[in-house]
């Protein structure tokens, strides 16, 4: 019997840099709501991973990034339950033009700058995990969520 082949859901986060400082998003939609992550989202179908990471950039917070720019940090394979898998390929990025604004107020209840040294204790578990990586940077792959 040949086993079935895992469909995860592909999602790009980026970090965006200045400094020691690092912008999060604090969620408005019902997953999360008032926690905070990092600018992401889904990959489209046959988009390239620096390009969607970009893109979700720019769509949530008008800041433009060279795609080239982005360096990838960490990936997380995370298993959310009920069956679904992501799996999560985390960037950096250093180098941008405009100033961060919420273009997303119905997902978004703002944005906000935080030092590296201190971060908001309510993080959502699966970017933080892929955060905690990021900045621990002692291995590039995180399996969060799995038994």
């Amino acid at each position: 019997m040949t086993p079935e082949l895992a469909t995860p859901v592909i999602d790009t986060h980026v970090i965006l840099r200045d400094g020691d400082k690092m912008l999060l998003s604090q969620r408005g939609a019902p997953y999360g709501h008032g926690r905070w992550h990092m600018p992401s989202g889904k990959l489209d179908r046959g988009e390239p991973l620096s390009v969607g990471a970009a893109r979700e950039l720019r769509e949530e917070t008008g800041v433009t990034v060279d795609p080239r720019h982005l360096r990838l940090v960490h990936t997380v394979h995370h298993h959310q339950g009920g069956g679904i898998e992501r799996i999560g390929f985390f960037f950096e990025a250093t180098e941008w033009t405009g100033e961060p604004e919420n273009r997303e107020p119905e997902k978004c209840l703002r944005l906000q700058w935080f030092t590296v040294h201190d971060l908001p204790e309510d993080i959502i578990e699966y970017p933080e995990a892929g955060l905690l990586g990021y900045l621990e940077g002692d291995q590039s792959l995180t399996e969060h969520g799995w038994s």
